[in-house]
């Protein structure tokens, strides 16, 4: 029998990078199935939700774990309707931005303020009253924010319209119509929640040491901002712009390639085939968005894996769901730097959600590192260095 030590055995134990495939907490919530390319929402897979449940109905799913009734519903609905409104001290900062703050720090900052302006309603012991405050105000901070950098007064939420519904009415001051609301009404569905990504367990981390939920959904906007989790759909956008038309995707992608410049919307950390909310976003793209637009899309997605294939055989890459929410969101009518803060507003639900399940048995998430530096040194005075 060895006698190894504890250093010895920690020295042979595998060191995962960015923690890939440590399970860091459990949850009941939301599932990806990489290998499969399945997402599931509390028992149900994506493809029964998209396009099927209201953005509302999928919210109190993950809230309570099971779709409401007629009557469930509608007193959800009406609570989260009634937490739409934003304090006026939080509409008096965000109109004090400059014009020029990008649209995720000013939801960074309207989000945080949310929780100075009505900390009597929000507390260190996070409940559903808090989470539906939450996912009432943040369409409601973004549409404020938006309309400010264009010189124009915010416009208050009405009652009688959905969570979709309402985000564009907001920003716009038109009432939308089916044709764009309920693109992303879909939209905010597929995004709601993703299992423990990166932004996610953020928000799990700052609930589990018994902070409050607008300090944890704070958090969690925070790394959603970053390039390599939230702030590529834009990115997408700026490609199939730079491209132009369909007639110019083999020149484009060759040129790009050859230099090895990344491909926007392209791979995934989880998924090993496509990831499901591509398949219904394609779909969605191909109803919503302009037809030579979505030629361009579509062409651009086909030569790329191909070309792909061609110069890496065997390396199967697929589409994320960044690709086509660029083209969705963009025929709902939002800019580039709109799509991921809209991300955002969909994910509310999953990183509120998230932190009721924490708290409702809570830990606190204190993982380990490897240590890997120095431990012999010696001090010297600064004059002997």
């Amino acid at each position: 029998m060895s006698s190894a030590t504890a250093t010895d055995i920690s020295a042979q134990m595998p060191k995962p990078s960015g923690l890939e495939g440590i399970v860091a907490a459990s949850t009941a919530l939301s599932h990806v199935f990489g290998e499969e390319g399945r997402l599931v929402y509390r028992g149900y897979e994506i493809h029964e939700l998209a396009g099927r449940a209201s953005f509302e109905e999928v919210a109190f799913l993950l809230y309570h774990g099971h779709l409401p009734d007629a009557g469930e519903l509608a007193d959800f609905q009406q609570r989260l309707n009634a937490r739409r409104r934003l304090p006026s001290g939080v509409v008096e900062l965000i109109r004090g931005l400059p014009a020029e703050t990008a649209p995720m720090d000013a939801l960074r900052t309207g989000v945080s303020a949310i929780g100075n302006f009505l900390s009597s309603e929000i507390d260190d012991e996070p409940d559903q009253d808090e989470a539906l405050l939450l996912l009432g105000m943040v369409p409601s901070v973004l549409a404020t924010f938006h309309r400010h950098r264009q010189g124009l007064d915010p416009i208050e939420p009405r009652d009688d319209l959905n969570t979709a519904q309402s985000y564009l009415y907001q920003i716009t001051g038109t009432e939308p119509s089916e044709d764009h609301w309920q693109p992303l009404e879909t939209y905010l569905i597929l995004l709601a929640d993703h299992g423990l990504n990166a932004s996610t367990f953020t928000a799990r981390v700052i609930a589990s040491t018994g902070s409050d939920i607008c300090s944890a959904v704070t958090g969690a906007i925070g790394a959603l901002k970053g390039p390599l989790h939230g702030g590529a759909p834009s990115k997408v956008l700026d490609m199939l712009n730079e491209i132009g038309s369909a007639d110019n995707v083999d020149a484009w992608l060759t040129s790009a390639m050859d230099r090895g410049e990344r491909l926007m919307g392209f791979g995934h950390r989880v998924y090993k085939a496509e990831d499901p909310r591509a398949e219904i976003l394609r779909e969605l793209a191909r109803r919503a968005s302009d037809p030579d637009f979505f030629a361009l899309s579509f062409n651009t997605e086909k030569r790329a894996l191909e070309m792909l294939e061609e110069r890496k055989p065997g390396r199967r890459l697929y589409t994320n769901v960044e690709f086509y929410s660029a083209a969705v969101l963009a025929a709902v009518g939002l800019p580039g730097d709109m799509f991921t803060p809209t991300f955002a507003v969909a994910r509310t639900a999953g990183y509120t959600a998230h932190v009721l399940e924490q708290v409702a048995n809570n830990r606190l998430i204190r993982p380990q590192s490897e240590f890997v530096g120095p431990t012999d040194l010696h001090f010297r005075p600064i004059n002997d260095r």
